[in-house]
């Protein structure tokens, strides 16, 4: 059956007047703040309003049920098409000169990324943005942390007939998982948690900072994105108050809403039966002490590494260790110090959880932790299978036997994942970047992470890159973000004629 492109075009109507009522909050900002950036908003928000309530009433009034195909047409084209308006206030506002830098930049906050082209030799400091900007790229992240999609069928119910099928073609992880019966309820209780998680975090930031940066930091954090209102990231407060605050919302982000949600309602044994959970927090702590240890002067000069950046207080190690393992397992991105810097140990750890990711069913980016212990427990299976040929081994994940389907999607998604990143370090060292940050551009990239190695670490901006690499990188944010088969399913032809 041929693809119902009038009810994408209405859904995707929709989707649009919603960014546009987002706008607002940006404008509203700048107007408090007296800054001109408004008109931009204003001009952009009435933009996507008009246009958007036009597209819905022309083709969106319908009866039928959403398919899966038009789930997928309507989840991937809605992040391209949202970004590409999202990045205009940019430049009519005069402060990016050039669109290709707004478009990267909008669309790394709404993928969750944070990779940035602020602060390059022909782009303006993070600083030196408006306030208002500086919100929208804030709440680009916030919004897409939890899915501008599932946000919608949270507050608009029009949209509750086939609704499913965007919860299953956006929610990251091998399963969209449903804590009620129907779609609405589920995406609205998400979304308390989410902005309840927000509010705390930033009532607790602001001691340390205002209610601008905290707000900001806040809707950063449990995005798992990184977009930070100063050059320097968290580092810029210098403040342990404030890494351990943001450390342990990250880590709140990076675990599945779902248990949140079961823990909240007080069945604490979900949490503590989940092996992906467990296996979460181990990854974490193990490659926090690592780190910690590695970049500690003692143990350096121990090691003959003392050549390289560390820290000479155990404390400082730990704090350090913890926030950059918990930041790029999470994929945040945020940072406290420049990694690149350090010993080769501790590169080698972070480079490492570059594969890693949050828990399925979290604002976080990656291959995920859940697919990583479904591939270790499919080997170990293997092994046992070649001992014992005719035993019947069934793969087992807490109390549930995992089905041929599930693994066959971790076993062709983890293929996708590795092959693409394959694929975009060809490309862009084709384009003429080095090996080191040509790979980590492409990990970085389709993990969601942000920063990355050689002239694209921690503390460097993608600004450089020619404008074909930062379109090319959009791409595989948007693919990373998405779990791949809903970008990578576009480009069969069979799915735009059958």
């Amino acid at each position: 059956m041929v693809l119902n492109l009038k009810a994408v075009a209405g859904t995707l109507g929709v989707l649009l007047f919603f960014l546009g009522v987002s706008l607002l909050a940006p404008l509203a900002i700048s107007l408090i703040y007296g800054e001109a950036a408004w008109s931009a908003f204003a001009a952009t928000a009435a933009f996507a309003m008009v246009f958007g309530g036009i597209v819905w009433r022309t083709w969106g009034r319908r009866s039928e049920e959403l398919r899966v195909r038009e789930g997928f047409a309507i989840v991937a084209t809605a992040w391209f098409v949202l970004s590409l308006i999202g990045a205009v206030p940019f430049v009519l506002s005069g402060e990016l000169a050039s669109y290709t830098d707004a478009f990267f930049e909008t669309m790394s906050g709404f993928t969750t990324t944070g990779a940035t082209i602020l602060g390059g030799a022909s782009t303006p400091q993070i600083e030196e943005l408006s306030h208002g900007l500086l919100f929208w790229r804030s709440l680009a992240h916030w919004l897409g942390g939890m899915g501008i999609i599932v946000l919608t069928l949270a507050i608009l119910p029009i949209l509750g007939v086939g609704g499913m099928q965007l919860f299953k073609a956006e929610v990251p992880g091998p399963t969209a998982d449903k804590i009620t019966p129907r779609v609405r309820e589920t995406a609205q209780r998400l979304w308390l948690i989410y902005v309840g998680f927000t509010a705390v975090e930033t009532v607790l930031l602001l001691p340390a900072m205002n209610l601008f940066d905290a707000v900001n930091h806040a809707f950063a954090t449990m995005a798992t994105g990184g977009f930070s209102t100063r050059n320097a990231s968290v580092g810029a407060f210098g403040s342990a108050y404030v890494d351990w605050v943001v450390i342990a919302f990250m880590y709140l982000a990076g675990v599945n809403f779902v248990l949140h949600y079961r823990v909240l309602k007080g069945e604490t044994g979900r949490l503590l039966r989940s092996t992906e959970f467990k296996t979460y927090t181990a990854v974490i702590l193990g490659a926090a002490v690592v780190v910690a240890m590695s970049t500690w002067q003692p143990v350096m000069r121990l090691m003959r590494t003392e050549s390289f950046a560390g820290f000479e207080s155990l404390g400082e190690a730990l704090r350090s260790g913890f926030f950059q393992a918990t930041s790029i397992v999470t994929t945040t991105g945020f940072g406290t110090a420049d990694y690149v810097l350090w010993p080769p140990l501790a590169l080698t750890v972070i480079f490492a959880l570059f594969f890693v990711g949050g828990m399925a069913g979290s604002t976080g980016g990656g291959i995920k932790v859940i697919r990583h212990v479904l591939l270790f427990k499919n080997s170990l299976r293997e092994i046992k299978q070649l001992l014992h040929p005719n035993a019947v081994l069934p793969l087992r994940l807490d109390d549930h036997v995992v089905t041929p389907d599930v693994m066959r999607n971790v076993l062709s998604f983890a293929f996708f994942y590795l092959g693409l990143i394959v694929f975009g370090t060809v490309v862009l060292a084709w384009m003429g970047l080095d090996l080191e940050s040509a790979l980590g551009a492409a990990a970085s990239s389709m993990g969601n992470i942000g920063p990355a190695f050689g002239t694209l670490g921690p503390s460097a901006t993608y600004a450089a890159l020619p404008d074909v690499a930062k379109w090319f990188l959009s791409i595989l944010m948007m693919a990373g973000r998405l779990e791949i088969f809903t970008v990578l399913i576009l480009f069969l032809p069979a799915f735009w004629h059958r």
